[in-house]
């Protein structure tokens, strides 16, 4: 599995959204499933996809599917 693969296996499983949803678009507060709770979701799913703890400076900019690969590379995940 790429790591692109398992970064929209994250937004699916913590979001709860079907993989067709996840696109570059995708943006928090416009989809109704990433809301807060959806958002914390999200962090413990890419944080248990990638094996890494962000810290909260970037759970707080992952705020877009492209934001995330950003905040992921600077953790060494290329997307």
């Amino acid at each position: 599995m790429t790591n692109y693969d398992k970064y929209i296996e994250a937004f699916c499983e913590g979001l709860e959204i079907a993989k067709e949803k996840v696109n570059e678009e995708l943006e928090y507060g416009k989809c109704a499933e990433w809301d807060s709770v959806g958002h914390m979701n999200l962090i413990g799913c890419i944080e248990d996809k990638f094996e890494i703890m962000l810290d909260q400076d970037d759970m707080m900019d992952l705020l877009s599917f492209n934001e995330g690969k950003k905040v992921l590379k600077k953790y060494g995940i290329e997307i």
